[in-house]
Parts: structure tokens; sequence; C-alpha cells
């Protein structure tokens, strides 16, 4: 859009004294903060307003994806970026001794996701709209996000995640379009005297879902998406007799809290009932708008609706569709299931076993008993129509209920036209391995489409400096098609280009050394090599491998302490699921490492350790840009993709990797020269579980290294770890190690190494980190969308 600092100003000083009745010399950081949100919304909300009514009339399908969780971080820039009006709002701002990094500051992370897979939604709807693709979100309205980690004496704590305190100023309650969603009472099926049968209810518990949509601004054009989030509330009409402390207060867990303990039965029980939640209202929206604005029959829905199932959580979509197509709608079955399995599809985030999703029987029939009648339906009538054809074995191992459980994985893939993986290796474990027996029986429905990150929000804004650098040497075109990088390999043998990279690269890292310094009070080298592992703790991404390098890096200084090792900052950042005690021990272990090594004269600051707390995307924007070393070490076959070593590669670190997710094809895209390729490949490691014949304690007793290592987990060398130390310990040797963290460590040092060895020559390393921001085009994910676009939602862009 087009915009004058003048026009800006006189919008901004006019909405500030309109919202808060005072002048801007006067007025709080919150204050400005929301009254510049509400100029920059007062902008977008035009063609927002257009671009519906566009999509209204145009009947162009359009896509919905459902994901229990998005994790947008904070919007400001992003909108005001996308707008194109970044500079200039910039500017305005300095001429009023307003600062726009300081403001956008104020603005809390929207963090109503976990990790990779909410960031990954987030990222998706960033390239959707900046596509021109009719792509919409379907989520939750948590009102605390995931946990605030705070690290006290070690030990990771979680506080409560207030984000909306001051509210969420993008957001638009729509009430008019609430709809309502059902639990538990009883259900059956009388004859309605025309040969169908109807579903009849009593006591049933009644809980009104109230859409919140989020405009998802598209960069540099006139497409605004939306990202619609549900708030749970009591219906209005709701008998007071049931208005009790009880019932209000369940109505309200359900939009309270991301991932909520499921470690007995009610934590389950709550989860289940959010993911059907948002599934419910989420469809029973689609319908209403289907019925009140498309001219088709509904028997033509899949020409105009693609219902995407983000990993199993919102699996239920299957047979909510239908009970809305059968008991709402009319159609028979055969139709009903027709067009489900045309609108629905699937993408797979796991292979691993524990992430597989299934949910006891007893339960779904309590809480949701006529979905639960047509799940046993599904089943029912798939069995008896596969049987002859595939046989009793296939048919079995591919049940969506058994052994007493509803397998959500199972309904996804049986439900849906397509089912994807999220990088080559992923998808062809899956055919292969894990959902091998689904694969024979439809082929035909599973592809791969490799995740990828928004380069808007990991370059252009959390990079401005890089950008910048990118914009003078190949021009902007970068900015709307990222495989434009690739002309910044004309400049790799151009001193005064590496030379200029070098010192962005530098400053990020003094950027980032003043925020460490702020929230850790640790001073770190900025000349050191800054190794970075940023991600969820979970045993399979083997954080505890590095660990173990760190201790060994220790060893050798103590043994000698004149010994040349390259200065490093090793740099932590990662949140441990509240209930997962053993990643939490890791955490602490992290610490009390850093505690022993950042304070050891003999050290002498050679090495560093950083355990930043709250990992979160605000705090991944500054640590990303300054990363040297991009650590992706997951044991292979167990990564399904990973999206931070697109994120790190972008903005030039060199890749520390297994051949694991989508290491892979950053090793195609770069070349074997410019990555650290290290540890068992996914065959070495299923040849270790055919043979069974891995024993970690035989590598313990044998490696003097290892050994030294291990014993200091247990013997008092790690100070305070008294109960984790022993516990990682017997992790690794009595309990066999069950990720090969020992098994990979000698060839994890010869690549650590080879780090070191690369990054004493200056010249070399830069033309390396060149190579991968060049070569990152690929993980764009406005490709990846764009192919979710053409090959699984045949969707097409609206306009330009």
């Amino acid at each position: 859009m087009e915009l004058t600092k003048e026009q800006f100003i006189q919008d901004f000083e006019k909405t500030l004294t309109d919202k808060y009745a005072k002048p801007l010399i006067q007025a709080g950081q919150q204050e400005i903060f929301q009254s510049l949100a509400d100029v920059v919304k007062s902008y977008y909300a035009p063609i927002w307003q257009e671009d519906l009514a566009y999509k209204d009339e145009s009947q162009k399908k359009q896509a919905y994806y459902f994901s229990i969780e998005f994790l947008p971080g904070q919007m400001l820039k992003s909108n005001l970026l996308n707008l194109g009006i970044m500079d200039t709002v910039r500017e305005a701002l300095s001429d009023l001794n307003v600062s726009l990094d300081e403001l956008a500051e104020v603005e809390p992370d929207m963090a109503i996701g976990n990790g990779g897979l909410g960031r990954l939604a987030s990222c998706f709807m960033d390239s959707l709209a900046s596509k021109g693709l009719p792509g919409n979100g379907n989520g939750i309205r948590y009102r605390y996000g995931l946990f605030k980690q705070k690290i006290i004496d070690g030990y990771q704590c979680e506080l409560p995640d207030s984000w909306l305190d001051n509210g969420n100023p993008w957001e638009v309650r729509r009430p008019e379009q609430a709809v309502e969603v059902t639990f538990g009472g009883e259900v059956w099926l009388e004859d309605d005297g025309k040969g169908s049968l109807k579903p009849h209810y009593r006591d049933q518990e009644r809980v009104l879902a109230v859409p919140y949509d989020n405009p998802m601004v598209g960069y540099e054009n006139s497409t605004v998406n939306n990202m619609c989030l549900w708030r749970s509330e009591i219906p209005e009409d709701l008998d007071v007799r049931f208005q009790n402390l009880d019932y209000m207060n369940q109505t309200a867990q359900l939009s309270a809290e991301l991932y909520p303990d499921d470690s007995n039965y009610d934590g389950r029980l709550l989860r289940l009932k959010q993911e059907y939640f948002f599934v419910s209202a989420g469809l029973q929206r689609i319908l209403k708008h289907y019925k009140k604005h498309i001219k088709a029959p509904i028997s033509q829905i899949h020409e105009y609706v693609a219902v995407h199932i983000n990993d199993t959580h919102p699996a239920l979509c299957v047979p909510e569709f239908m009970r809305l197509l059968i008991d709402d709608w009319g159609l028979a079955w055969e139709q009903a299931w027709e067009i489900t399995v045309k609108v629905m599809s699937y993408t797979n985030h796991t292979i691993l076993p524990e992430a597989m999703e299934k949910w006891p029987e007893d339960m779904v029939q309590n809480l949701l008993p006529r979905v639960y009648q047509i799940i046993l339906e599904i089943d029912r009538r798939r069995t008896k129509d596969l049987l002859p054809k595939v046989g009793p074995t296939l048919v079995h191992s591919t049940r969506i209920v058994k052994d007493g459980q509803i397998h959500m994985a199972h309904l996804s893939i049986i439900g849906s036209h397509s089912t994807n993986g999220v990088a080559k290796l992923h998808s062809d474990l899956i055919k292969d391995v894990v959902l091998h027996d689904f694969y024979t029986i439809y082929p035909e429905r599973f592809n791969n489409k490799t995740n990828g990150i928004a380069e808007r929000r990991w370059l252009q804004i959390s990079n401005e400096k890089l950008s910048s650098l990118i914009d003078e040497t190949i021009g902007r075109a970068w900015r709307h098609d990222l495989n434009e990088l690739v002309l910044l390999k004309n400049y790799k043998d151009n001193p005064d280009f590496l030379s200029q990279l070098q010192a962005v690269k530098k400053a990020d890292k003094v950027r980032l050394a003043e925020v460490i310094k702020e929230r850790n009070d640790i001073e770190v080298n900025t000349e050191a090599i800054f190794d970075v592992q940023v991600k969820r703790l979970h045993a399979y991404k083997r954080q505890l491998l590095n660990v173990l390098h760190i201790m060994k890096l220790y060893f050798d200084i103590k043994d000698d302490p004149s010994i040349d090792i390259y200065p490093r900052v090793f740099i932590f950042g990662s949140k441990a699921a509240p209930g997962y005690h053993y990643a939490k021990s890791i955490i602490k272990a992290i610490n009390e490492i850093a505690n022993l090594i950042n304070n050891d004269t003999d050290v002498a600051g050679r090495l560093k350790i950083v355990f930043m707390e709250n990992y979160n995307v605000s705090l991944a924007e500054y640590i990303i840009p300054a990363a040297d070393v991009s650590e992706q070490i997951s044991l292979a076959s167990k990564e399904a993709s990973g999206t931070s070593n697109m994120k790190l590669m972008l903005n030039g670190a060199l890749t520390m990797a297994t051949l694991d997710g989508a290491n892979i094809e950053i090793k195609d895209a770069v070349g074997d020269e410019n990555i650290f390729i290290f540890g068992l490949t996914k065959d070495e490691v299923y040849d270790y579980y055919a043979r069974g014949d891995y024993n970690a304690h035989d590598i313990y007793k044998s490696n003097p290294v290892l050994n030294r290592i291990l014993n200091a987990f247990r013997d008092g060398t790690i100070p305070n770890i008294a109960n984790e130390g022993p516990e990682i310990f017997a992790s690794l040797t009595t309990y066999n190690d069950e990720y090969f963290v020992l098994r990979d460590f000698d060839d994890y040092v010869r690549a650590q190494a080879e780090v070191e060895a690369l990054y004493r020559d200056q010249t070399a390393w830069t033309k390396a980190s060149l190579a991968n921001i060049a070569n990152a085009g690929r993980f764009s994910s406005d490709r990846t969308v764009q192919e979710y676009a053409d090959d699984i939602w045949y969707i097409k862009a609206n306009k330009a």
C-alpha cells in the first residue's frame, strides 16, 4: 500500500488521542503499541473486507488447515512488512522519538503452539496469504499458551503464559457466527418413517464455540486470509440449573490451556474434548458458509472446500463431517463417505509410536456417543469391503478400532484422499515401515511434501542487516521468490561481498551477546564459534550428544590448560514437556555443566555454555541470525523433517547433521563440502534393530573418553546433579542408550573437529556460509504450500 510518513503520523496521533485521550508524550509503551496496532489494522481492514467479498463472489475452492496449535509469534512487524510499510512506519516513529524495535517488544508472542508443528502451521498461514492462495487456519484460542519457562537453580519451572492479559489487538470476535458443540449424554437412532435413521439426544453437555478471526496479511498483495481460533463459552440460553461452578470451569477449560497434562484420565479426557471442540466448531462454520454463499449442491462440496488434518489431533474431522452430512444434511451413508474422502487430507508428522494418537474406546463412546457410532460403522463397512480383496491380516493391522482403542492415524488415512510425510526420508519411512500396510492398500494416497519456512519472518524480519545486504547485491526479487538467492553464488569469490557477509554475522552475534548478557548475565566472546541447538527437549533430538562433546572439550582443557581450542559459545534453547522427567533432568545437567565450565579459570573463556530460558519465536529471531553452527543431530530415522535446520541455513549457519529428516535434502542442496555429516544412517539404525545386538555398556567400558565423561555424571565432577546424573548415566548404559548416543559419539567428535578446522579459515567458512544462504530457496514454505495447493487441495490463487 502507498503511505507517506505525514499520513501515518496524522493517523497514529489521532488514534492515540481517540483511544487514550492523551498526547504521545504522556503515553506509555503499551498505549503506544495498542494505538499503532489499531492504525495498522485500519490499513489492512479494507483489504480484508474486499478479499472476503471476492472469495464469496468468485466461489473459488478454499482450503481449511485444522491444527491444534499455531505459533505465530509477534505480529506487528509481520503485518507492517507484508503491507509494505515497515520502513515508512519506522522512520515516522523515529521522527516522533519512538523506536519501532523497542515498541515491537511490547507485544507478547501469540504462543499458542508447542514447537515445530505450530510454527509450521504459522509459516503455512503466512505463505498461503503471500501466494494469494485461499487458505484458512482453524484452531483454539488458548487463554494460556505453552507454559512460560523459568530456570530456577538449574531446573525448569513452568509458569502460566498469560499472553492475553492486554488482549490481542489483531483478532476480531464474531459472536454472530458462534456454533454449539455438545458432549456426552445419550444418543439413539429411530426410524424417521422415510427409511432413514435419525439420531435423538438426551442430557448432553452444551458448549458455545465463539470464533475469533485473526487476519493473515499476504506479502505485498491484496490477499488477507483468516486464522479462526475458537473460544469456549456458556450458551446464553442454558438452563440456569446447569450453570454451576463445575460446569463453568469445565467450559472455560476447553480453551484455557494448550496440551493439558494427560498423565491422568481427566487430563486425557480434556485433551479429547479440545480436539472435538475445534473440529466440530470449524466444520460447522464451513458448512454454514457453504449453505449461505455457494450456489452448488452439498454433493459438490469437495469442489469448493478442502479440509486438512495437521497431525492426528484433528482426526475427528472425518467422523464429525460424516455426522454433519448424514444427520444435518440428510445424505445417505455412501454419498457422505465419498464426499468426506474427497474433502479430507492428512499430514503425518511423526514415526514415533508414542506420538501416534490412540484413544480408549470407552472414553470416546462416553464423550462422543454419536461420533463413536459413526467410527464403528466406518470400521465395520471398510472391514466388510476389504476382507475379500486383501485378506484378514492386512485388514486387521489397519483397523481403526482394535484392542479397545481408536487409532487416530488410521482414521485419518482411511477417511482422506491424501496422506503425506514432511521430508523425503520421512515419507519413505511411512510407506516402507511405519504405515506400510496402508501403503499396500492405498498406494495412490501417499506422497511427500517437504516442509518449508516463511522467509519473511526468518530473514526479512529477524535479520534485516542480511536482507539489506542481499538487496544491495542481487536486488529485491528474492523477497517474492526465494529461489532468486541462487544469484548470490556469483559472489562467492568476491572479497568485498564476503567481508560484508562476515560483518553482518558479527553484528548479529553482537546483538545476541547483548541479549545473553541482559537475560543470563553471561559475557560471551563474539569472535567465538556460536554453536546453536534450539528445539524441543526430547531424547531423540539428542541434546545429550552435544553435552557429551562439551564435556570432552572441557576435559581436554583440564588435561592441558594450554591446549589450542578455538573459542566456542554453546547456546541451547529448549522446553521440556512438564511431565517429561528425563528431558527436565537433561536441562538441569546442561545448566550445572554451564555453571561448572563458565566459572572454571582453566577454561579462561574458551568455552561458554548458555541455556536461554523460555525459548520462543521472538527469542529465536535473535538466536538464529547469530548462529555459526546449526545442531541437527537427531538419531537417523527419528526426526520427521525439522524446520530450525532450514531457518539456520537461510541465515548462513553451517549444519552439523545426521542423515535424518530434511537434513538429507539440505545436504543435497548445499553439497557435501558445505555441511558436516556424521553418525549412523537410517539403514544402519534399522539393522541394529533387526539384529538386536547394540550394547551401549560395552562402548562405555571400552572407550576411555566416554568412560570418563559418563562417570562425571555420577561421581560428583558435575556438581548438583546427585539425582539427575545417575539417571542420565543409567539411561546410556544400564538401559542401553535408546537413541544410540554413544554409538555416534566418536563420529560426532570427528565432525566437530572439522568445524573448528574450517572456522579457522574465515574465507573458506564464509564461502560455505554463502553456499547455505544461496541454496535455501527450495526450503521456502511458499514452495511447500504451492505443492499442497496443486497436488492435494486443488486450490488456485485468488488474484494478483
